[in-house]
């Protein structure tokens, strides 16, 4: 009886919610409209107010943190390229920030997670939105990889480097009533050939974000954004046109010097970047990340630029084989990659996501701004924070 329900049920529920999506999509469209409406006119005044940004030393971390000081905000920017941090906070302050802290920090590392949070509430005396930036795309085939070291770091950083800041900045978030923007990707429920595991990394981090939201009620906003393809990069999504062995912010640097270090055994490669293909349909990085700030103000649960992707969705639930298809004919038409002299398997590609960037080593250890002796105890010696003047 219960195989013959479920029988039921399989060749019943797909058709007939079809049918109910397609009754009932104009109400829903407009109740969306007027709930866009309700909220623009309600929108967070960020003036004063205090904004973690982490990887804002370049591409989406950067504008985003510019969207911010547009509308006077207080910010903190982390990264681990702790010199353009410093040209970024002039930038913000041109724009209109309100004070601004720099802090030198890897967001893979916990313990540096709870530093950088201790100083923001050590200095601002609150938190009210944490901002997730950090990515690390690749380019390469599973199989063909030909080494597995940068396996644990494209998870590191794209899960981890996103967990890692919320639960240092949760209890805060609460106290303030704030807000956790998260940085995804259309590859969460859209699969690209040879971003597989930078696919998986980005899907835990939406599931992650979108069970929290239900634990943390009302208490702490989350807004998860995603995008496709931005500023002609193809970054989180097609993996054409990316420069190789380069790590993103929010790669630990003791992880980056070691692979470099290894890079001869390990197969490592070094190129430029690959000329980018046009994207069709894609948005200038500037245009994103306002896209992004404005959700997070209004209060959006979600962010979706550009907004035509969404229905690969539809595609994806009800004809995942159009999906298939169209992968295996991009495929079959794609050059052939190079590959490792003598062993028969593709270089190992390492492509940030948004722009790219180049390996830099690890930022030098600087004098902190005095604190009190209370607060001083139980701070690390090396932490590295400046104070805008």
């Amino acid at each position: 009886m219960e195989r013959v329900l479920t029988a039921l049920m399989d060749l019943v529920v797909p058709p007939a919610s079809m049918v109910m999506l397609a009754f009932a999509w104009p109400t829903l469209a407009f109740l969306r409209a007027l709930e866009w409406a309700v909220k623009a006119l309600t929108k967070e005044d960020m003036r004063g107010k205090v904004v973690l940004v982490t990887g804002a030393s370049s591409a989406i971390g950067e504008q985003v943190a510019y969207e911010y000081a547009r509308r006077g905000a207080n910010l903190v920017l982390v990264a681990r390229r702790e010199h353009r941090l410093f040209a970024v906070r002039e930038n913000a302050r041109a724009l209109g920030a309100g004070q601004v802290l720099v802090v030198a920090a890897d967001v893979v590392r916990e313990d540096d997670c709870g530093r950088l949070v201790a100083d923001t509430i050590s200095y601002f005396g609150q938190l009210d939105h944490l901002v997730n930036t950090v990515s690390l795309g690749h380019d390469f085939l599973f199989e063909e990889a030909g080494d597995t070291a940068a396996f644990p770091h494209l998870m590191d950083i794209n899960f981890w480097g996103n967990v890692y800041p919320t639960y240092a900045a949760l209890p805060y978030l609460r106290q303030s009533h704030g807000r956790v923007v998260v940085n995804a990707s259309v590859d969460t429920w859209l699969p690209m050939p040879r971003m597989s595991l930078y696919s998986a990394a980005k899907a835990a981090v939406v599931d992650f974000y979108e069970t929290l939201r239900y634990e943390v009620k009302d208490e702490v906003g989350i807004t998860v954004a995603t995008h496709g393809w931005i500023g002609g990069e193809p970054g989180v999504g097609t993996g054409i046109g990316t420069s190789r062995f380069a790590l993103e912010e929010g790669a630990g640097a003791a992880d980056q010097t070691q692979a470099q270090a290894q890079a001869p055994a390990q197969q490592w490669t070094k190129a430029d970047t690959t000329p980018p293909l046009p994207a069709p349909g894609g948005l200038a990085v500037e245009e994103y990340a306002r896209a992004v700030v404005d959700g997070a103000c209004r209060g959006d649960a979600r962010v979706r630029r550009p907004g035509w992707y969404d229905v690969f969705h539809v595609f994806r639930a009800f004809a995942p084989d159009v999906l298939g298809w169209t992968f295996r004919l991009l495929l079959s038409t794609a050059p052939a990659p190079s590959t490792v002299a003598g062993t028969g398997r593709r270089a190992l590609v390492v492509a940030p996501v948004g722009a790219p960037t180049a390996a830099l080593p690890a930022p030098p250890v600087r004098p902190l701004i005095e604190y009190p002796a209370a607060v001083a105890g139980r701070r690390p010696a090396a932490a590295q924070l400046h104070k805008l003047e």
